[in-house]
């Protein structure tokens, strides 16, 4: 096998079956059984997804962040708002997000539209981070924006790490905060033998995200 050629590397799949019995009505409390399973199985970072957005020239772009916390309305996650990202968001709040569990074979993809957190919501979170993010959240104020070296970026962090003794509260930027991803669709892929993999995928049909009614269909691998 030749490892240098994407094509050779492959892996056989052998996981459980998926069986439309076995998933809950709605799809965010699938999500949490899942998430509660990736976790407890030792996967890294199972809150690690890859969120994508649409660029004011209607391309798409794609990265990975963090999940910090999900309910039946959708996902949150953290950013600088005047990022490339959250720029993109603010023109257009269309989203996609997946969260690629390899090590046990499965994946979630969800999609909806990215609404801001509120003040006290962002306040909450920016005060349980460490002091070191907190920190780095000022000094990243033009996340995004070129930089002439690292020497730069470690000299702002230095001053703003100088404006707050041990111990002092540090404020939230203004320009920081998080987005709440409101749910419309959810599909979970568990990857199976001869690629015949399971794959079901929620439809919001109407109402909101939390209470809302949900269609479920399952769709060829």
């Amino acid at each position: 096998m030749d490892d240098s050629d994407p094509a050779e590397l492959r892996q056989p799949y052998g996981g459980q079956p998926l069986r439309r019995a076995e998933l809950a009505p709605h799809p965010m409390d699938q999500f949490h059984t899942w998430f509660t399973q990736a976790h407890r199985s030792g996967v890294s970072e199972p809150n690690a997804m890859v969120v994508a957005t649409v660029e004011p020239n209607g391309a798409p772009r794609a990265r990975t962040v963090l999940l910090k916390g999900y309910d039946r309305s959708g996902l949150r996650f953290f950013t600088n708002y005047g990022s490339r990202k959250g720029r993109a968001l603010s023109a257009e709040p269309r989203i996609a997000s997946v969260f690629p569990w390899h090590a046990i074979r499965r994946q979630v993809q969800v999609s909806g539209r990215a609404e801001p957190l509120t003040d006290a919501e962002n306040d909450a979170y920016f005060r349980s981070r460490p002091r070191g993010s907190q920190i780095g959240a000022w000094a990243s104020e033009h996340q995004s924006a070129r930089v002439a070296g690292r020497a730069d970026l470690e000299a702002h962090y230095a001053d703003f790490a100088g404006m707050w003794p041990d111990g002092e509260e540090i404020p939230r930027p203004a320009y920081w905060g998080g987005y709440r991803i409101r749910v419309e669709e959810v599909e979970f892929w568990q990857g199976r033998a001869d690629r015949m993999h399971d794959r079901f995928r929620y439809l919001l049909a109407s109402g909101e995200p939390a209470e809302g009614v949900w269609e479920l269909d399952r769709l060829s691998p």
